[in-house]
């Protein structure tokens, strides 16, 4: 999380009294008996890096069309800044779009490419000039003017793409999977850029990407798709720590899922008896359930410790035999078989330099996690 909007601990989602820069209602888009997107209503304000996440085939890149006008809403209703959008055709909206193949033209130069909009608009010579300096130089792509799209790397055009959808001052951006044509390092380093360029321009950006990491460093806040709707919206933080489905906790990151039914639910904890963990697992924090009612508890493999001695007072504690172990630099994850035949995954922090590690193959190991660390979803 890193927009200004953020930085400045200012989160007007949680005022009752913002009013929203984008507010779509009720949309819906049908494809003949097929819907795309199903009933979506959604709030984005101002300064915001609002990432719709989710598979292919979920309605997020539908969603974003229909906000730049390139797709007729079959009912619903789009505000941006305070102005319905129905009837607007896509060159009259202060919008503008950046597509995942950058769609630079080939025969024209980089200041040409950023140009072109703005020539199109019937600007004077000299604002077009003064406009597209001042873009180059925020892209860093100054040394690159009079270069064309093939003498460029993959993160270059990506700058240049950037630059030519900002260079016309839309109040709103829509970035489709922007950085999808990169490889993971460049992705990595182009995602904190277009942090910096967006927090300096302070432009509303809505992305969609199926990238969850590239939700989670770049987004103010995260709009969750499956099947045509957002199941879940908040901080990356929020949609991480405290998934308000089954769904959102297994699409974001890796998660252990155990299975069970409420045993005891008391006003500020619960225990889920589990056959396949061989324990109740209690939890510290109340829900809206029945006893005897089917739940299951996620709980990511990072908040797992795993060891061949005792783990001591944690109050949810398993063991299991280690079938894998993958060596990932900064940390391994141990795939381990629990009695029950059920695998869990542990991710343990690589903190010692060694040359082997203590835990191996076949070992019996105890594994465990504070009562805070797991979450009780219901659907």
């Amino acid at each position: 999380m890193s927009d200004a909007i953020t930085v400045t601990g200012l989160k007007p989602w949680t005022d009752p009294n913002a009013v929203p820069f984008l507010k779509i209602n009720n949309v819906t888009k049908k494809f003949g008996e097929f819907t795309s997107v199903n009933n979506v209503s959604l709030e984005i304000f101002k300064g915001e890096i609002f990432c719709l996440l989710g598979g292919s085939g979920c309605g997020k890149s539908t969603l974003l069309r229909m906000l730049s006008g390139f797709e007729d809403l079959t009912s619903g209703q789009i505000i941006i800044d305070g102005q319905d959008q129905a009837g607007i055709p896509p060159y009259r909206r202060p919008t503008n779009m950046m597509f995942q193949s950058y769609a630079l033209f080939p025969h024209m130069t980089v200041e040409k490419n950023i140009a072109y909009g703005l020539k199109r608009d019937g600007l004077p010579r000299a604002e077009i000039a003064t406009r597209v300096t001042d873009m180059l130089s925020l892209v860093q792509m100054g040394a690159f003017a009079a270069r064309k799209p093939h003498q460029l790397s993959g993160g270059q055009r990506q700058r240049v793409a950037l630059a030519r959808a900002l260079v016309k001052k839309p109040k709103l951006l829509l970035l489709d999977e922007p950085l999808g044509a990169l490889d993971k390092k460049l992705r990595e380093e182009t995602q904190f850029e277009l942090i910096k360029i967006q927090e300096s321009l302070g432009v509303t950006f809505v992305v969609v990407t199926h990238d969850q990491q590239e939700a989670m460093t770049l987004s103010s806040r995260i709009g969750v798709m499956t099947a045509g709707k957002i199941v879940q919206v908040g901080t990356p933080r929020e949609i991480y720590e405290y998934p308000q489905n089954r769904f959102v906790a297994d699409f974001i990151g890796s998660v252990n899922i155990f299975e069970g039914r409420i045993a005891e639910d008391g006003e500020s904890h619960v225990v889920v008896a589990c056959p396949e963990a061989g324990l109740g697992i209690y939890v510290p924090h109340s829900i809206s359930g029945v006893i005897g009612q089917k739940v299951a508890v996620a709980v990511r493999p990072e908040k797992m410790q795993i060891s061949k001695d005792d783990l001591g007072d944690l109050r949810n504690k398993l063991s299991g035999i280690i079938d894998e172990i993958a060596y990932m630099g900064d940390s391994s994850i141990y795939q381990i078989r629990l009695d029950s035949g059920k695998r869990v995954r542990v991710n343990q922090s690589n903190l010692f330099r060694s040359e082997e590690s203590s835990l191996n193959y076949g070992d019996r190991v105890n594994l465990g996690w504070a009562g805070n660390a797991g979450i009780v979803v219901t659907s």
